[in-house]
């Protein structure tokens, strides 16, 4: 029997980084992954969405070449199948390269399905083929079926999509992201069924490549995480470009047909209706993998199905860890990376302190893009701050400006007491970029003095994170 000092059950984004993490503590460390290295995030969602969005876009640009003073002979059209082959082209790259990472850290992989027989052994069976994604072949060197046992085992075995009895994906007409992200034909009506990131991606996406699209949300906001204000604004843009939005509404029933589908959607008041479309995304979120993993016998504290930890990945059994989507929201990759990393250093013995996930930004990829971190203007008045905003809108910048992207907006929420960052809330052209300037300056307990005495590079996009701070201060300029 094969014995480690940590082994990581999945290989996704927090599983891999915590593995290297571990080998370069000096740990004996092993990867346990049964379908794919990099996990969903590269291979079914982070990364082959990007790519998808990335066509999209550059598909938008070429169709609206006359604003740009351009002229493109021919009629624009574009290729579904070459669209997904670069797509998974991309997905495929780094999938080797996760491979590559963790045989240049000297982690063993063991290919296959763990289930943690007791404290410090886990077993490990030949794989099963997933119901929908596809498996990759494992790397060469690989290790399989066994008995391995090791000192500390961390549980990092991700989500997967989130099923409503009645309106189960079939792989056919009713998808998940598994199925969007490879049609083998773009369908020309698509509902798409919850607005968070995943979904309002989806929508995106389909609608930028002609696709009809209604999204359907159940909550009154769309897109329910973000800031009122900025949602609004993302919804505006949304219906501009010819989304169909109905919140407050809920996907009451699904009658599919030989290549349709009919929902029964009803709104907050009983009135209902009836959509059809080519196909249903359902995009209402994710549930943990924690079962059949033995954490149940092993009495381990399940809350609302993830695994219950004290935020440095320690579970109520010693010995027995679990980061990322598995170990509750934020389900996002990069929480998953440093809380991996946080885990490891915490088993070393390295001073670390539980993540603030209040800290954690977040971001979808959509036309236009969204982002944010720290409080909503909302929940900063509940948690009962007197508060400062701050707002400056795109069309204020010569750089959004010539770059034919003037809607926009960036929010920033200070406490008027302190000067203290509170949060940052955006909406418009490569705020997914923009936003990690407020992380960091949250991180270091940034004042409003501090970003209004910054100088940032002009002419550039970042100048509306300064303006909306002097905004918040009365010192705006360009407004």
């Amino acid at each position: 029997m094969s014995s480690y000092d940590i082994i990581v059950i999945g290989g996704g984004p927090g599983g891999y980084v915590a593995a290297i993490r571990a080998a370069q503590l000096g740990f004996k460390t092993a990867v346990i992954e049964r379908e794919h290295l990099g996990g969903i995030c590269l291979n079914w969602g982070c990364i082959p969405t990007k790519a998808l969005l990335r066509s999209a876009e550059v598909f938008h640009y070429a169709t609206h070449a006359k604003d740009y003073g351009l002229t493109l002979n021919g009629t624009m059209t574009f290729d579904p199948a070459a669209v997904v082959k670069r797509s998974r082209g991309v997905s495929a790259q780094l999938n080797g390269g996760v491979g590559f990472l963790l045989k240049k850290n000297k982690v063993d992989v063991i290919w296959g399905e763990a289930k943690i027989a007791k404290v410090g052994q886990v077993v490990v069976s030949a794989p099963t083929k997933p119901a929908v994604q596809p498996q990759t072949p494992p790397p060469k060197g690989t290790l399989g079926a066994g008995t391995y046992s090791a000192k500390n085992i961390i549980v990092a075995t991700g989500a997967r999509p989130r099923v409503l009895p009645g309106i189960e994906p079939d792989g056919k007409l009713i998808w998940t992201y598994f199925e969007a992200m490879v049609p083998e034909t773009f369908p020309k009506s698509l509902i798409v069924m919850g607005s968070g990131a995943i979904g309002i991606e989806f929508a995106s996406f389909y609608r930028t490549m002609g696709a009809e699209v209604t999204v359907v949300e159940v909550l009154p906001q769309i897109m329910p995480v973000e800031d009122a204000e900025i949602a609004a604004i993302a919804r505006k843009r949304f219906e501009k470009q010819g989304i169909k939005i109905l919140t407050s509404t809920k996907v009451t029933k699904v009658e599919k047909s030989a290549n349709g589908v009919t929902a029964t959607v009803e709104d907050e008041k009983g009135a209902k209706q009836t959509l059809s479309a080519d196909r249903l995304i359902s995009a209402v979120g994710v549930v943990g993998n924690i079962e059949n993993l033995g954490l149940e016998a092993l009495g381990v504290t399940i809350d609302r199905g993830t695994v219950k930890t004290d935020g440095l990945g320690r579970t109520n059994v010693p010995g027995i860890y679990a980061i990322g989507d598995v170990a509750g929201p934020p389900m996002l990759a990069h929480k998953a990376e440093h809380e991996g990393t946080l885990c490891v250093e915490a088993i070393k013995g390295l001073p670390a302190h539980a993540m603030d996930k209040l800290k954690i930004p977040g971001c979808t990829y959509c036309h236009p893009q969204v982002a944010s971190v720290g409080l909503t203007e909302a929940k900063a008045k509940e948690a009962g701050y007197s508060l400062k905003v701050g707002r400056f809108p795109f069309v204020g910048n010569g750089k959004a400006i010539a770059l034919g992207e003037p809607d926009g907006l960036v929010k920033t929420i200070f406490d008027a007491k302190t000067g203290k960052l509170l949060g940052a809330h955006l909406v418009g052209a490569e705020v997914t970029e923009l936003v990690q300037g407020f992380v960091i300056a949250m991180n270091l307990e940034t004042t409003e003095e501090d970003l209004i005495h910054a100088v940032f590079p002009h002419p550039t996009l970042s100048e509306t994170m300064h303006e909306s701070v002097l905004d918040a201060y009365g010192r705006v300029i360009h407004t």
